[in-house]
């Protein structure tokens, strides 16, 4: 992962193995990179890219505002997980200008929060075609993407559902996607 952090860090785009499916990740200080994201993906880019992170420490440099439902969340068992937040931003660093929210998540996979923790937060996405449902393997994914990304990590195949993805800004919380969690876990959830 030290190679791959040097990569991130020189502005290169990696596409990475994540605790849910494969994702293509960049470091939001390098504006090429992250076009490179949407251009391997033919994403529109009026859709923002979701953020990973590697602890909440990293979620309070990015200017969150944190209720007491999501603070729970955060403390809860399905953190770090397959769950994505959209949570509303405050006094936001440069690269957040102009956003009134974000979605982020911590993933559950060590090797991906230390590098989190090299690299700092980092924009990610799913690595497919837009539109289309992420391949589980390397192969199938590269063969979606228009171009290859500046290193690859493969480490066999992934499961094929996305994290859940909920709206922390509700109450109660709304689901938006569903996704890795089951229906127990999200009843759970929007009890918070």
């Amino acid at each position: 992962m030290d190679n791959v952090a040097k990569i991130i860090l020189g502005g290169g785009v990696a596409l990475l193995p994540t605790d849910t499916v494969y994702g293509l990740m960049a470091s939001p200080l390098h504006p090429a990179a992250v076009a490179q994201i949407f251009a391997l993906k033919n994403r529109p880019e009026a859709k923002n890219l979701p953020i990973l992170v590697a602890d909440s420490a990293q979620i309070s440099a990015l200017g969150v505002q944190l209720g007491s439902r999501t603070e729970a969340l955060l403390a809860s068992r399905f953190i770090p997980g397959a769950l994505t937040m959209v949570l509303p931003l405050g006094e936001a660093p440069n690269w957040l200008i102009g956003r009134q929210e974000i979605a982020l998540r911590i993933p559950n996979d060590s090797a991906l929060r230390q590098l989190l923790a090299q690299t700092g937060p980092l924009l990610a996405t799913s690595a497919n075609a837009s539109g289309q449902e992420t391949p589980a393997d390397v192969t199938s994914i590269l063969s979606q993407l228009s171009g290859v990304p500046d290193i690859v990590v493969n480490d066999g195949p992934r499961q094929s559902q996305p994290s859940t993805l909920i709206d922390c800004q509700t109450s109660p919380f709304t689901v938006l996607r569903r996704g890795a969690l089951s229906e127990a876990d999200l009843k759970e959830i929007l009890a918070l």
